[in-house]
């Protein structure tokens, strides 16, 4: 069964993620909250999920204490039955902490795909429930780590620490939510 969505409400979905990309570049957490009912993300690489105001502006805290000068380039805009999918570049400086790997001031650019959930808010409107985001870890720690200059001894006590960064945030529980996930019912 394929439901039509009106062209006013895949304007107003597609207004909603523009502001919402807009407002985490100029870090304006409030906006970017004011998107959400109830803020939600869920990271798929690191199986980790952030729940409500405090657990997102935590996140956010972390990850521009990271990257501090994260930005993006939007690459493509589609829209499904129950979601804004977003393909995009992501980009910034290591300079902070990511977890446990120190920082190696390396530039990153890697590809990502966001999916912009809506559904019933319950009073009958239409809300962003969660931002799913897909990306290749890999990729991304291999720009952030694989440009250290290891023939440089001056870098072999970062590489140390950033392995040993790397092995801490490795293994850790999956959030259940992203687990139990229910069958798709596609009869």
């Amino acid at each position: 069964m394929t439901t039509v969505i009106s062209d006013e409400i895949l304007a107003s979905r597609q207004k909603l993620v523009l502001d919402h990309f807009h407002d985490e570049v100029r870090q304006e957490w409030d906006d970017v909250l004011a998107t959400f009912p109830h803020p939600r993300y869920e990271l798929i690489p690191t199986m980790t999920v952030h729940d409500g105001d405090t657990s997102v502006r935590g996140y956010y805290r972390d990850s521009r204490r990271a990257f501090p000068d994260q930005d993006h380039e939007i690459i493509a805009l589609r829209h499904s039955g129950d979601a804004v999918i977003v393909e995009f570049w992501l980009l910034g400086t290591h300079l902070g902490p990511l977890g446990a790997i120190p920082p190696t001031g390396n530039r990153f650019r890697v590809r990502m795909t966001a999916y912009f959930i809506f559904g019933d808010g319950g009073d009958g409107a239409e809300n962003l429930v969660c931002e799913r985001i897909y990306f290749d870890s890999l990729t991304l720690l291999k720009q952030l780590i694989g440009g250290l200059n290891l023939r440089n001894p001056r870098n072999w006590p970062l590489a140390v620490r950033c392995l040993r960064g790397l092995l801490k945030e490795a293994g850790g529980t999956p959030h259940p939510a992203l687990v139990n996930t229910p069958k798709a019912d596609l009869s």
